[in-house]
This record gives structure tokens, C-alpha cells and sequence, in this order.
């Protein structure tokens, strides 16, 4: 069992739903950084990204990555941009296994559509506006996420907890 694993992706694509999930079945800690972020700071994202702007959260967010205890091994649902600054991707690689849950701009936008949680970076677009800036947002970002160790692609179903436990499987057997 890996030191940590960090589930990464945009936004939508599940970290913290399948994070959840992994956490219970390995017997592991789950921690959500964005949660972690508003504990740690007292404000919500929305109110970090508004009051202090874009940059002092991407500052907050890579000192609360490095914060994590290790020891116990976690389950860590990242940000969707986390592994783009601050050289977090590479840091996250050194210190656990990395997992891109890669998932299509169709189902994030359906996803994204329906979500009633605050996301800073999507507020007031919908439509075609919201598909277009996951679609340019991803594949700025796609270069990050695919320096992970693990890339997940495809039907994220009732099975698909079965799907990340054999990929972690088959890692560590390398």
C-alpha cells in the first residue's frame, strides 16, 4: 500500500465520490483538500476565490497538500486544478500513487450541470458556455493529470470501485 493515494482530475469527475468509497473499502483515511482548505482557513472556496483571488488559493492549497500525515496512509481527493501549480503533481508523485480519473467533457458537463456545490471557476455558465470552458480547461490542464501513475478512462458504473482496487492491484505488483 502506497504512503498516500491522490485521486486527480477536473472537476465533476468523481475524486471525491470514488475516494470516499476506496478509503472505506482499504480501511484507509479519506481526506477531501477542499475541505481541508475551508477548515484550515474558516472560509469556503468560493469565499477564498472571491476575497483573496485565485492565487492565495492555489498557495493555501499546496501548503494544506503538504500537511497531510502520511502515516495514516490517506485517500486524498485533490482539487481539479491542484496538480497544476506549485509543482503539486510532482510532489503528489513522490509521496503516493497518483490516479487521473479520466473523464469525458459530455459527462463532466452533465455532471457540472446538475452539481449544486459552488464552483468558483463555473459560476453563472451553463450551456454551451460551460461545456466549452471544461473542454478548453481540460486540456490545458491534460498534461498534469497524465503524469499521474494510474489513468481510470471510461464507465465510471457500479463496478468501477472494482476497477480502481485492480489498477492499484496490478501497480504495486509492478
Amino acid at each position: 500500500m502506497p504512503n498516500g493515494m491522490y485521486l486527480v482530475g477536473f472537476m465533476g469527475s468523481g475524486k471525491s465520490f470514488w475516494g470516499r468509497q476506496l478509503a472505506a473499502r482499504l480501511g484507509c483515511s479519506f481526506i477531501d483538500l477542499d475541505a481541508m482548505i475551508e477548515l484550515e482557513t474558516g472560509l469556503s472556496i468560493a469565499e477564498i476565490f472571491a476575497t483573496k483571488g485565485e492565487g492565495t488559493f492555489r498557495t493555501i492549497e499546496a501548503d494544506c497538500l503538504r500537511k497531510i500525515d502520511l502515516g495514516t496512509k490517506p485517500v486524498v481527493a485533490t482539487g481539479g486544478g491542484t496538480p497544476c501549480f506549485f509543482d503539486n503533481m510532482e510532489w503528489m508523485n513522490r509521496h503516493g500513487l497518483t490516479i487521473f480519473l479520466d473523464v469525458p467533457v459530455p459527462v463532466l458537463a452533465d455532471r457540472l450541470r446538475t452539481d449544486t456545490a459552488p464552483r468558483p471557476l463555473l459560476d453563472g455558465l451553463e450551456g454551451e458556455a460551460l461545456t466549452n470552458l471544461i473542454a478548453s480547461r481540460l486540456a490545458a490542464r491534460r498534461s498534469f493529470y497524465e503524469q499521474a501513475r494510474l489513468i481510470l478512462s471510461g464507465e465510471q458504473n457500479d463496478n468501477f470501485l472494482e476497477v480502481i482496487i485492480r489498477a492499484i492491484d496490478s501497480f504495486e505488483g509492478e
